[in-house]
């Protein structure tokens, strides 16, 4: 199956777009996710996939405490930065919890995770997550990714 054409309908599904932190020997670490899965509510589990191959992941893994933050609209330049290779973090408003997870400033919400199984799918892995505590600021829209742009709620 052509790679770009399964892209291509991949895209035509909005989703809503995280980040994925932690801190990792002491600093903070983090990708941009938009393969997010609401999974349990008791327990409390969610799900993201994750390219096999990340270096990030790798690092993440290890981790004591993961963040997930749901990207808010105003994020799309902060998702773009977390995509890249180097200077993710500076000049971002972040805070770690006591586990170590990350969370993003401003976001529409925030999960404090550990995680809990890593399941083959692919290229890819499936890490279900652990939630233990959450949070959300009222009337923060989230960030959508649609088309392969970053788009606001109307």
């Amino acid at each position: 199956m052509d790679a770009g054409v399964l892209r291509a309908a991949f895209a035509r599904f909005p989703s809503g777009v995280t980040a994925l932190c932690a801190l990792v020997d002491g600093a903070p670490e983090g990708m941009a996710v938009s393969s997010f899965i609401s999974v349990s509510l008791d327990p409390p589990l969610l799900a993201v996939s994750l390219r096999r191959s990340s270096r990030t992941w790798a690092a993440l893994r290890r981790a004591g405490g993961i963040g997930v933050s749901v990207l808010a609209a105003g994020h799309g330049p902060l998702t773009r930065r977390l995509s890249g290779a180097t200077d993710r973090f500076t000049g971002v408003d972040w805070t770690a919890t006591p586990s170590g997870a990350v969370r993003i400033g401003g976001a529409a919400a925030w999960f404090d995770c550990a995680l809990r199984e890593e399941l083959p799918a692919g290229d890819h892995v499936i890490a279900l997550l652990t939630i233990h505590d959450v949070a959300h600021p009222p009337a923060e829209p989230p960030l959508v990714f649609h088309g392969s742009t970053f788009r606001r709620l109307v």
